[in-house]
């Protein structure tokens, strides 16, 4: 859910665009663009921003036994290489993990509100094992969010020309890594028109959506046919992994349904019956 100040901070970010508010997904509508990066009264495109992962902190302020939390916590993996052990969530699907000065990282979440709630149930679970904790420091670390143009992007024209935030190595990587100050993010840019952002939050993915979309539409040509049938590949396997993820969701609920349903049968006996 967005917050005021969040509100206010969208408000800021120019008239040329403007920002539609999803759950997890966001979509940014902006306006068309001309050869120079001026308006042209073109229909507008919306751009939709899928938020990945984002990554928070926080301190419980107490020691943690990290054998006593492998012992007798579920969903969790000891790593005494590491010094540290990492515990899952199914709900919302995230990964903690823990150290025994106290700190936790929390990653998998697919929103900020998401991440808040983890970091909670990761809280309250160490509480009920015994643990003295309080939920201190939280903070958003860093947020992944990914983004596809309508359009193929020419990655070595546009490196070239923007050599001072731009860097190409393509013996290294496929895409271009473009760096921003403000709103502060990293970027990297392929040539299929696919970004992926990195940034401290979800505002500043948004805003470096908005901030380098008139400077790759001066460099945007067609998609090639190898292009499009990678794409088409990418969106029968995202569709598939969507469709699995729901088989086994709703297998879950029938089960947990069961459950609760033999419980309900049990606590039906008469009170003069006794269990063997």
């Amino acid at each position: 859910m967005a917050t005021v100040a969040e509100d206010r901070r969208l408000a800021e970010l120019g008239d040329n665009h403007h920002v539609h508010r999803a759950t997890n997904n966001h979509s940014v509508v902006t306006d068309g663009y001309g050869t120079n990066g001026e308006s042209e009264g073109e229909p507008q495109m919306t751009l939709d921003i899928i938020i990945n992962n984002v990554v928070c902190s926080f301190n419980v302020r107490c020691h943690l036994d990290l054998r006593k939390i492998a012992l007798n916590a579920f969903n969790v993996e000891y790593r005494r290489e590491n010094g540290m052990v990492t515990m899952k969530l199914r709900k919302p699907n995230a990964t903690a993990s823990l150290w025994s000065s106290g700190k936790i990282t929390c990653t998998g979440a697919t929103s900020e509100d998401l991440a808040k709630v983890a970091a909670r149930r990761f809280a309250r679970i160490l509480q009920k094992l015994g643990f003295k904790t309080r939920f201190n420091n939280y903070r958003v670390v860093n947020v992944l969010g990914t983004c596809t143009m309508p359009f193929a992007i020419n990655i070595i024209k546009f490196s070239t020309d923007h050599k001072s935030n731009a860097s190409y190595e393509p013996e290294l990587h496929p895409g271009v890594t473009y760096k921003i100050k403000e709103p502060k993010a990293t970027m990297k840019i392929f040539s299929t028109g696919s970004i992926t952002v990195t940034a401290p939050c979800v505002l500043n993915v948004q805003a470096a959506i908005e901030h380098i979309f008139p400077i790759v539409y001066e460099y945007r040509q067609e998609r090639s046919n190898s292009c499009i049938e990678a794409m088409h590949r990418k969106e029968k396997l995202s569709s598939l992994r969507q469709e699995t993820s729901n088989d086994l969701k709703r297998r879950r609920l029938a089960v947990d349904a069961d459950e609760v349903e033999n419980e309900d049968d049990d606590g039906c006996m008469d009170s003069d019956q006794s269990w063997e």
